[in-house]
């Protein structure tokens, strides 16, 4: 597998912290999957929701601060959404659209990833095995993108490309990786 990082960029929005830094690394070996998201800055003052002693599938994960990525087969209009919380939650959708027939994906009983919290950094890790998702060995279109919360209320929205006016992480043309 080799890996590569990718800078992602927060949405122009009046007051996003100028000193946070957001990365994900993607790599991909024929039927897994692992990405990482590194962020470096002052953590201090962002939102994270306490890490849980019992991970579990959860739904609304982006109203607080979340990692998110999704992939797709190119030239397929249907895609998944993937949602890592910092506490653990996690959840897997599949659509058949641009935001249509979103339905949680049933073959995953639990996702396990790492976490770590420091004063000027936050990092997860997750290893994906591909086989629940996809029939036939492919490449796969992908998106990267976090919502970051801050003390003072704001939110921010990351990601590898912003093509809309508003934040839209489900936007195709922001699915601007191919692994």
């Amino acid at each position: 597998m080799n890996a590569i990082d990718h800078l992602l960029r927060p949405f122009p929005t009046p007051g996003i912290p100028p000193a946070l830094r957001l990365t994900a690394r993607i790599a991909r070996c024929s039927r897994s999957l692992a990405i990482d998201f590194e962020l470096h800055g002052k953590v201090a003052d962002l939102t994270f929701p306490a890490r849980s002693e019992a991970p579990a599938r959860r739904h609304g994960l982006w109203e607080e601060s979340c990692f998110e990525f999704f992939l797709a087969a190119p030239h397929s209009y249907s895609y998944f959404e993937f949602n890592l919380s910092p506490s653990g939650h996690w959840n897997v959708y599949r659509f058949t659209g641009y935001r249509q027939g979103m339905r949680e994906v049933e073959a995953f009983e639990s996702l396990p990833f790492a976490t770590r919290l420091r004063p000027d950094s936050f990092l997860l890790s997750l290893a994906l095995d591909l086989d629940p998702l996809f029939e036939t060995v492919h490449p796969l279109d992908v998106a990267i993108s976090a919502v970051i919360r801050h003390h003072d209320g704001g939110t921010s929205w990351w990601a590898l490309a912003h093509p809309a006016a508003q934040p839209d992480f489900h936007h195709r043309d922001g699915f601007t990786l191919r692994v």
